[in-house]
């Protein structure tokens, strides 16, 4: 009887732990599957996160152009009203200058005939030259290829050049008309104020009158200072005080 009891004892025993076994692999197995499903469940909320991250940074940056985009298209639309506003200033700018154009035209005449007067009264300094620079400007204004403004500019530079004469002291050799002769001579003036004539052998001298128009001859007395004139406007001396005869009637004094 007791061996019976002690087997069927066994028997429970041996039962009883392969119950436990197989519950304890199934708790191994249902925790190894939620560790697994755990991890899975991890790596998709990793990959989630990561990807609204993503989205955040490139809506972020999407935003920035957004921005960039906004402030050029207020740029370019400032330009193209301001370009607007430049072509209708140039429009009206071209129509002025049409009235422009039309009353300057004929000032240039005007200007070149006072400048052709200006010339023929004054004393005969460079008298053909400038004489053919008039008669170039006045050929100048019948052609087409020179612009009206070029055309302007040099008829100003013109008038600067006799301005020129009237406070410059210069030597030139030129044409002296003595009673119907013409000889060449050295010519020196001092602004408008004296114009001098000295033969080329250097021993006769002439001074420009303005009352009559003519070359009146100086004797000897004046040779040295008008020598001395010639000397300093070739720079062959230092400027220093000199006696030049002015352009009066001398017969009158």
């Amino acid at each position: 009887m007791n061996v019976k009891k002690t087997s069927l004892a066994l028997l429970l025993l041996g039962s009883i732990s392969g119950v436990q076994a197989t519950t304890l692999g199934e708790a191994r197995s249902v925790e190894n599957a939620m560790n697994s499903s755990s991890a899975k469940s991890q790596n998709r909320i990793d990959a989630s996160a990561e990807a609204a991250l993503s989205m955040q940074a490139e809506m972020e940056q999407l935003q920035e152009e957004v921005k960039n985009l906004t402030v050029y298209r207020d740029h370019m639309a400032n330009l193209v009203a301001n370009q607007e506003q430049e072509a209708s200033s140039l429009a009206d700018q071209i129509s002025g200058i049409k009235e422009t154009r039309q009353g300057v035209v004929p000032l240039m005449y005007r200007m070149l005939d006072g400048l052709e007067v200006i010339v023929e009264n004054d004393k005969p300094i460079r008298h053909s030259q400038r004489l053919a620079r008039i008669a170039k400007l006045q050929a100048m204004m019948t052609q087409a290829d020179v612009s009206d403004a070029e055309k302007y500019r040099r008829i100003l530079e013109a008038y600067q050049i006799e301005m020129d004469y009237g406070t410059k002291m210069g030597i030139y050799q030129g044409e002296v008309q003595l009673d119907g002769d013409r000889i060449e001579a050295d010519l020196l003036y001092l602004g408008r104020i004296s114009l001098v004539a000295r033969s080329l052998d250097g021993h006769q001298f002439w001074a420009w009158n303005d009352m009559s128009s003519h070359w009146q001859p100086l004797d000897s007395s004046y040779a040295k200072d008008i020598n001395k004139a010639f000397a300093i406007a070739s720079k062959q001396a230092a400027p220093s005080l000199i006696t030049l005869p002015v352009s009066v009637d001398m017969e009158a004094n």
